[in-house]
């Protein structure tokens, strides 16, 4: 939700810069000419810069953050072990019971019927286990940081 926010922002901007940037090119050509100058170099490099811009703008706020979730997508998917329970594309909960590394498969059980379904690694978005794993040793790691104790206080 937050990088539609920044896609929408980004693109406003965008089109901001490329409008201004198009206008006074146009101006700087028309006063160019209209003084008889033949030196267009500036236009020309401001022309191909500007895009340039955009384009890593573009690189660093939409391309390579996907790269990095879809990595981390990736290695969680291929670190499933039995026991974890994970959620599925079309939002199926489950328990993982067994991962075939081979076929890239993975079985898992659902509700109190114990349903067993065959999926493919692929269809896991998210490991519930490991991120409440993940969870609680942050939040570990912040009382350590502030300093609160939870046993009894040291006679000094």
């Amino acid at each position: 939700m937050k990088h539609k926010k920044y896609l929408q922002k980004l693109s406003a901007l965008a089109g901001a810069l490329l409008m201004t940037a198009s206008g006074s090119l146009t101006a700087s050509a028309s006063d160019a000419s209209a003084a008889g100058d033949v030196s267009t170099g500036g236009a020309i490099l401001s022309t191909f810069i500007l895009p340039m811009i955009v384009l890593i703008f573009l690189y660093l706020l939409m391309i390579r953050p996907q790269q990095k979730q879809e990595r981390e997508t990736r290695q969680m998917q291929e670190s499933l072990q039995a026991g974890d329970e994970i959620i599925t594309r079309g939002g199926i909960v489950g328990l993982v019971l067994r991962v075939d590394e081979n076929t890239k498969t993975v079985l898992i059980e659902t509700g109190s019927n114990h349903v067993r379904l065959r999926i493919v690694q692929e269809a896991i978005i998210k490991n519930i286990t490991a991120e409440e794993a993940a969870a609680s040793e942050k939040a570990k790691e912040q009382k350590n940081k502030s300093g609160i104790s939870l046993g009894k206080p040291k006679d000094e």
